[in-house]
């Protein structure tokens, strides 16, 4: 009797992360490797960094891989093996920042590619990008490449001169040197064209794969803070790192113009008590507004959706994004937003503020009034939903499955009818 032939191995895909702290490009780029291990691809995790909170709820789909760190100097010779042109990375000033923190992994990402050979290498964060270009670059293995940049790289970065001259001419070797480029938004897109001088056919425009199967079922998670009761005033939301790039300050002031004019309550998700400038923490803004009896911070949740689908109204407040994930999760939840019009992606997600109200960067009068403007219109839960619905699931992740596996694909959204 002839022998069968022997079953085709899964594809083997490798994604990179720095950590697996509750950022925005972990959770996205976890729904993504879950996605692929559901459709039948060997899923790999490489990890820079270990302990993140998310590191413990990963499914056992997925294999998690620790990278070990080399000596930093050890690290610089390999990368410059790898390619001359790094030299631009190398040097200061940026050579103490986070841009080389993750140097020292280097040459095990390049151990890793050549003992393993997986079928392709995801990475998803600028200077990441780069370390994953060098690394297949001096492992010399067909492993295919495919970089994602997620956030606007040009805009509202510190020392944003120096980025642009260092890191760009480095980020446009190594995006030239990738099999493909994923913009996470037209804006990020354009950003990478413009900015970065990456040539607009390697580039493809893919949304996170966002609101999952299991999202109805997060929405109707109960939520026991005694503010979403019935009865009390309007519940006001924002979720995300309290961080320098969600401008918490502008928030903060523009609650307090609102609450003067009618009784609002403000609930913030995420790390406790973040700086604002210097020493200055956020509690502290909010104490010396006078609005602390009417601010909660709650920490971080792992299910914010319940909150949304309960709050009046989502705002966020960033100077800039690359698409946030949390706009999405909110308009999917039918609760009203109002967003500043950063790049990018509020203007995308909400079709020019056909969807929610866009106001300007820094500006909380503006935002004061969006807020007490949406408050005062009906909730069109269906309305929200049905624009959400368009950035659909599974048709995210057959887009990502296409360009992991090397198929054909193209631009899966189009520009928003309402483009700049």
């Amino acid at each position: 009797m002839p022998e069968r032939p022997a079953a085709a191995s899964p594809p083997h895909l490798a994604f990179l992360l720095s950590d697996l702290n509750t950022g925005g490009v972990q959770h996205a780029v976890l729904r993504i490797a879950e996605a692929m291990a559901e459709n039948g691809c060997r899923v790999s995790l490489l990890v820079c960094e270990p302990g993140g909170k998310l590191e413990a709820g990963l499914p056992a789909s997925i294999t998690c891989v620790h990278l070990p760190a080399a000596n930093g100097i050890m690290a610089r010779i390999a990368a410059l093996r790898a390619d001359p042109a790094a030299w631009r990375l190398l040097r200061r000033p940026l050579s103490s920042r986070r841009e080389t923190q993750l140097l020292p992994y280097l040459q095990a990402l390049t151990d890793y590619l050549e003992r393993e050979r997986p079928d392709t290498l995801f990475s998803a964060a600028s200077t990441l990008n780069i370390w994953a270009y060098l690394a297949r670059r001096r492992a010399g293995v067909p492993t295919r490449l495919i970089v994602s940049e997620r956030s606007h790289f040009s805009s509202g970065k510190p020392r944003k001169l120096q980025r642009v001259q260092v890191l760009a001419p480095m980020m446009r070797r190594a995006y030239a040197g990738a099999d493909r480029v994923v913009a996470v938004s037209h804006g990020v897109a354009r950003d990478l064209i413009d900015n970065v001088g990456v040539a607009p056919e390697h580039i493809t425009v893919l949304h996170n794969p966002t609101i999952g199967p299991d999202f109805e079922a997060r929405m109707a998670a109960p939520v026991d803070h005694p503010w979403f009761a019935e009865g009390g005033p309007p519940v006001l939301l924002a979720v995300g790192r309290l961080a320098g790039q969600k401008d918490l300050p502008t928030l903060i002031d523009a609650f307090a113009i609102a609450r003067r004019r009618r009784p609002l309550r403000l609930v913030l998700l995420g790390e406790k008590n973040p700086t604002a400038t210097g020493k200055t923490t956020i509690q502290d803004l909010v104490e010396r507004a006078g609005i602390a009896e009417d601010v909660a911070f709650l920490g971080y949740d792992p299910n914010p959706i319940r909150y949304m689908a309960r709050a009046d109204l989502f705002v966020l407040s960033s100077l800039f994004e690359g698409f946030p994930n949390v706009l999405l999760e909110a308009v999917a939840a039918g609760c009203p937003v109002v967003s500043t019009d950063c790049p990018s992606g509020p203007f995308e997600l909400l079709d020019g503020g056909r969807y929610g109200r866009l106001v300007p960067v820094g500006d909380p009068e503006a935002m004061a009034e969006a807020i007490l403007a949406s408050l005062d219109e009906p909730r069109d839960e269906a309305a929200l939903q049905a624009r959400a619905a368009l950035f659909d699931f599974d048709r995210s992740v057959e887009a990502y499955r296409n360009v992991l596996l090397g198929r054909p694909q193209a631009d899966t959204y189009p520009a928003p009818e309402a483009w700049r």
